[in-house]
């Protein structure tokens, strides 16, 4: 008896691990399985993109036809350039221009040796000084847009650029001006540079 029922018990065991082993498992889906990772991620904030030369001159484009169109804009510009354009007609002689065109050789010549003999004496005597060459850059590129505009003016509303004798004197007297504009420059960036070195650091 004992033994026949240890057989129907193991029979029995036996039989159920059977049926266990040959139901399918049940596999969860991919899209349920990928569900909690698409809810955990939070949605990112685009970074925002860095602004390009083309917005910028887009920009400055829209910019400027707006104040074009507008009449306040307008009546700005002619407020500036009125006064000038009296000046302008006034003096549109010959010898306004003569004394226009001197003066801006005279800076072209004093503000390109400043530049370059000025800062090499300068630079023999242990000096420098960016504020300097950055200023006597910036002066000398006022003084050629100056000489080139104003031989536009004098071209268009004056004889002077039609007289070589005027053209000639005017350079000969811009030049030497210059010249005596630089060695004064000169002296004075040394003096500037004597007194740099003389100057003892704070401990």
């Amino acid at each position: 008896m004992l033994l026949r029922t240890l057989l129907a018990t193991a029979a029995f065991s036996f039989g159920t691990f059977v049926l266990a082993q040959d139901e399918p498992t049940t596999a969860t889906p991919p899209a349920a399985a990928a569900e909690p990772a698409a809810q955990d991620e939070a949605p990112k904030s685009k970074a925002a993109e860095p602004i390009t030369t083309e917005q910028v001159k887009e920009t400055a484009e829209k910019l400027a036809k707006t104040l074009d169109k507008d009449p306040r804009a307008k009546t700005a510009a002619a407020g500036i350039l009125q006064p000038i354009y009296v000046v302008a007609e006034n003096l549109a002689f010959p010898a306004f221009h003569w004394l226009a065109f001197a003066l801006m050789t005279a800076g072209v010549v004093s503000y390109a040796l400043q530049l370059v003999l000025a800062k090499l004496v300068v630079l023999m005597r242990r000096g420098f000084s960016l504020g300097e060459i950055i200023s006597d850059a910036f002066g000398l590129a006022i003084s050629v847009i100056g000489l080139v505009l104003t031989t536009q003016a004098a071209a268009e509303n004056s004889t002077f650029t039609q007289s070589a004798a005027a053209v000639l004197t005017a350079t000969v007297a811009g030049a030497l001006v210059g010249l005596i504009l630089y060695w004064w420059g000169q002296s004075q960036e040394l003096q500037a540079a004597a007194g740099r070195s003389q100057v003892k650091p704070k401990v």
